[in-house]
């Protein structure tokens, strides 16, 4: 049962869910007192970790409902909320972090890397700028996202380049990311909230979405490619060691729990369990195993769930604000809204309504996936990236403006293909 609260409570939820927006953007504050005050510096520290700070205020709605309105209205709320988004991105990083699976991906984007006529370094980068994207429709937008971001980190920001390269290499990715999804109805989440209700197959992706993504995400590429080429030409690119090497029986398991996971993406009940036979087997089989990326994983999984708390209230002033738009202004309006919401959470409201048109419907959802690389919260995968990312910055964190200016360029080419072509 989804609790009905007065208004009053939902005004407190929007202004908590401001006041986490605010607070994502000023970690490197929190910093600055953790060394002012370094008797105090665990706290002010834990408080700068953009992960967490919408699970801190998701605590203090859920707080501030319990002592206002009483055990059951709080309970009934919480247990409300469908928290299988958070659970399955923290089980898909996990899976598809383990050496397995990256040695197992990093071989196959080498090789199609060195079909390019290109030096190898530009090569490497464009192939994981767009097909690793690309990929994420089949294997899910997280995946695909732990999948980048850990061959970027080794590959590009490991390496002496500068910030320059590594703001626009995490806005394109970002963005391509975010688009590269939409091939499928099951892979973007913004599409998989609409998919079975509005029935949308895969011809119908493919014709209305899929293609105008491909070209966007390859564009974005290919344009990040050219213009950082300087540095990317420099860029040593390093063959996979012979010792690093893991049996094919293994690599073949691991792609089996992949699968399975992405197959029950939906059934929290099956892929928790799948999770739990899966730690077995790594640790049956250490030597062929690096460290598994549980902190991480879990520290985004905390920030989804939070976002899924602190959002669920927000629905009496987002829903009007959309359905008030027509086709035309819709696509504008979910393009700059999913840079303070969550893009699923979009399209989850619009599904609620009956009697929308198919261009409604469409300017929306490509509105959803065009800003989703625009700020961390703006899509679920991105959390990830960030994670994987953030300690190869100045200061160990994501400039939030910096990185807004990244992925404003090729957000408006996305935006000049859905709308154009």
């Amino acid at each position: 049962m989804n609790p009905s609260f007065p208004h009053a409570a939902e005004l407190l939820a929007a202004t908590l869910f401001a006041l986490a927006l605010i607070h994502t953007f000023s970690t490197k504050y929190f910093h600055g007192l953790a060394q002012r005050y370094p008797g105090h510096s665990g706290v002010w520290h834990l408080l700068g970790e953009v992960e967490v700070v919408f699970g801190f205020w998701a605590m203090l709605l859920m707080v501030l409902l319990f002592g206002l309105y009483g055990q059951d209205q709080a309970l009934g709320y919480l247990e409300s909320r469908n928290f299988t988004e958070p659970m399955f991105v923290f089980v898909i990083m996990v899976v598809a972090a383990t050496r397995p699976i990256l040695n197992f991906a990093s071989r196959i984007v080498l090789r199609m890397a060195r079909l390019l006529p290109l030096p190898d370094g530009m090569a490497l980068y464009f192939m994981l700028l767009s097909f690793v994207p690309l990929l994420g429709s089949f294997i899910t937008e997280p995946a695909a996202m732990t999948l980048a971001a850990l061959m970027l980190r080794d590959a590009v920001f490991t390496k002496p380049v500068s910030n320059r390269l590594k703001y626009g290499t995490l806005g394109v990715l970002f963005v391509n990311i975010s688009i590269g999804g939409v091939l499928t109805p099951f892979a973007a989440p913004p599409v998989l909230m609409v998919a079975a209700k509005w029935g949308w197959d895969l011809p119908f992706m493919l014709t209305q979405f899929g293609w105008k993504a491909a070209v966007v995400v390859c564009f974005n590429a290919g344009a990040a490619m050219w213009l950082l080429r300087r540095e990317l030409k420099r860029l040593p690119v390093e063959q996979p060691d012979a010792a690093s090497r893991v049996p094919v029986t293994v690599v073949v398991i691991h792609l089996l729990f992949l699968a399975t996971v992405v197959l029950f993406a939906h059934h929290p009940v099956v892929f928790m369990g799948m999770f739990l036979f899966f730690l077995g087997f790594t640790a049956a089989y250490p030597r062929n195993q690096s460290p598994l990326i549980l902190r991480e994983a879990l520290l985004v999984a905390f920030f989804l769930a939070g976002l899924v708390v602190l959002g669920g209230m927000q629905q009496w002033w987002l829903q009007p604000l959309l359905m008030g738009l027509n086709a035309d202004t819709v696509y504008f309006a979910a393009t700059a809204l999913t840079a303070i919401t969550d893009n699923a959470a979009l399209t989850y409201l619009a599904s609620l309504v009956d009697g929308l048109t198919l261009d409604f419907k469409t300017a929306l959802v490509a509105g959803a996936v065009t800003g989703g690389g625009l700020t961390l919260i703006a899509n679920a995968p991105n959390p990830a990236g960030a994670t994987i990312l953030k300690d190869h910055f100045p200061e160990g964190a994501i400039h939030f403006f910096w990185l807004l200016v990244a992925a404003l360029p090729p957000t408006l080419v996305a935006m000049m293909a859905f709308r154009l072509l």
